[in-house]
């Protein structure tokens, strides 16, 4: 039994040089990999003696690989030992710093004595007084209570660990290497017990990726938990892998909801629950069709809430160049907006066309970004929801802002990173680069009713590298509802939607508010240069269409989003 004088006699320091002995043992014994290979039997040998050669070698790789499962197992257990400690050891000196604070004192065996009472107390005030001091005891009592019921869970932990390596009773990770007999299941439950910060930013979700040894992030690797899939700041290898894991197990739930719905008939109260839940099954299963398309990975994937929320990038986020950042508009599902993908499947490819020939050869990937529930037409009238309002623009726009830093922060180094927003999802766009920190090189607003604000410097970007699209009749660029209209705000600069043509190459006008994606268009190849960092070789143009039309009514217009 653990108790309050054994959690003071702990030392952290101890347990963190154990692991780092444990961790250069293993790696001496990982190293000597080629000598064991170089005393397997002749691939001639045949003989009475080539026999039993061949079992010997076989015995003692076992043994080398059971040996260096057991020392990684307790050098990742003694390491989460070692931080859970020294956050125990600090909550305690917190704890007892406000005893002593209070006149109390925290007695060895985890009681609190009232060890300094005040004296000289009004008599009018004693009973005020009591009352304040039991309501500092019984919390002082709480945080006890909880520091020893974790010290105890990290003491049976630890001693588990150790009595399974003691009794011969850890696996080697599955393979033939050395190395992979490291990955035990014991490692894999240990690193997936050890989470980031609850609530933590993208930036402290990094922190604690990077922070982790590197058999813990291996152990991750092969067998990410479901809850890194979301947590921005996390590679995207690893969010990945994540997610495509749980697909299954989300689709099987919505289905067996659903069933559950239909059983003995759908209620009047049950049917918009009903078109809820079928609504995400179409969702993931829209999600899987992207994911066949190969070279995909899904960054976000969440079916909580009213509708369901997804990321998915082409190409490798974790090691491209430059990564662009789409957020479409008005009326946007998971299940109904395939079409995004595809789009950025195309832009990325002529980004990439242009990175290759004209710029240094970097490589693209661009995600599609639906990880908020967008304005639909169902909720035109509800002003917290509605389309003609800001709000759900700025809520998105604080996640949108978090998904550009977990790029960032994910990374070793600075990928350019370019943000592209349609519509109201350039309003929400305008929002998230209103977050401090958000790492975001250039935006591209098009088709824009506004980007949240009428000073370009508030979206936080490098001057002269904040860029907007207006097409001929696009009747939504001209609105300003959110901070007024882009092509009047100084230090937006304006790119083309017309006819063109670049070197030899005829591109054609858009025109309207939804086809700005058009390939072989004048707005998808300046986005390209954008996205490949090549901005000097856009086509530029005031677009300024027939002014501004703030005086149509919401109403009119609101479907054009």
């Amino acid at each position: 039994m653990v108790s309050l004088a054994d959690v003071r006699r702990w030392e952290p320091a101890a347990l963190e040089e154990i692991f780092r002995t444990l961790g250069k043992r293993r790696d001496e014994l990982v190293g000597l990999e080629d000598e064991l290979d170089g005393v397997k039997n002749p691939p001639d040998w045949e003989g009475e003696a080539a026999g039993p050669a061949a079992k010997r070698h076989a015995g003692l790789t076992r043994s080398m690989r059971e040996l260096i499962a057991e020392v990684s197992s307790v050098r990742t257990a003694v390491g989460n030992a070692s931080d859970d400690v020294e956050a125990i050891r600090r909550r305690l000196a917190e704890t007892e710093s406000t005893a002593e604070a209070h006149g109390f004192q925290i007695t060895a065996e985890g009681g609190v004595r009232d060890a300094h009472p005040p004296e000289d107390v009004p008599e009018d005030e004693v009973e005020q007084v009591r009352q304040q001091r039991l309501q500092v005891r019984d919390r002082l009592v709480e945080d006890v209570r909880k520091i020893l019921i974790d010290a105890k869970r990290t003491d049976a932990e630890l001693a588990e660990v150790l009595d399974s390596a003691d009794k011969d009773r850890i696996e080697p990770g599955k393979g033939d290497s050395l190395a992979s007999a490291a990955n035990t299941t014991e490692v894999q439950a240990l690193a997936a017990s050890v989470r980031p910060p609850e609530g933590g930013s993208p930036e402290d979700n990094a922190r604690w990726w990077k922070s982790l040894p590197e058999d813990q992030r291996e152990a991750l690797r092969q067998n990410p938990p479901a809850w890194l899939g979301n947590r921005d700041g996390i590679p995207a290898e690893i969010r990945d892998r994540a997610n495509r894991a749980r697909m299954g197990d989300e689709r099987a739930a919505l289905t067996a909801k659903k069933a559950e719905l239909e059983q003995g008939g759908v209620s009047d109260d049950e049917k918009e629950e009903l078109a809820g839940v079928e609504a995400k099954i179409k969702s993931v299963d829209a999600v899987q069709k992207m994911l066949d398309r190969g070279d995909r990975q899904l960054m976000l994937l969440d079916t909580g809430g009213e509708r369901a929320k997804a990321a998915v990038a082409v190409g490798n986020v974790d090691t491209a160049d430059h990564v662009a950042v789409f957020t479409p508009g008005f009326n946007t599902t998971v299940d109904g907006s395939l079409n995004a993908d595809k789009q950025m499947d195309e832009l990325r490819r002529q980004a990439q066309y242009e990175s290759d020939r004209y710029g240094e050869g970097g490589e693209v990937a661009a995600v599609t970004w639906v990880g908020t529930e967008f304005p639909q037409w169902s909720e035109i009238a509800d002003p917290d929801r509605s389309v003609a309002s800001s709000e759900p623009a700025e809520k998105g726009g604080q996640k949108l802002g978090d998904f550009y830093k977990g790029i960032n922060a994910s990374r070793e180094d600075d990928p350019h990173l370019t943000a592209l927003g349609h519509s109201y999802g350039s309003t929400m766009t305008g929002y998230g680069l209103q977050q401090d920190g958000h790492g975001v090189d250039d935006a591209v607003l098009f088709g824009s009713p506004g980007a949240g604000t009428g000073d370009v410097q508030d979206l936080g970007l490098p001057e002269g590298h904040a860029y907007r699209i207006e097409a001929r009749d696009d009747k939504v660029a001209d609105l300003a509802r959110f901070g007024g209209d882009p092509s009047h705000l100084d230090g937006m600069t304006g790119l083309s939607a017309k006819d063109s043509e670049v070197g030899g190459r005829k591109l054609a006008e858009v025109t309207g508010h939804s086809s700005y994606f058009t390939p072989d268009s004048t707005s998808q190849y300046n986005m390209s240069t954008v996205v490949a960092g090549l901005p000097d070789r856009a086509v530029r143009d005031d677009g300024r269409g027939f002014g501004d039309v703030i005086s149509w009514p919401v109403s009119k217009i609101s479907g054009l989003f």
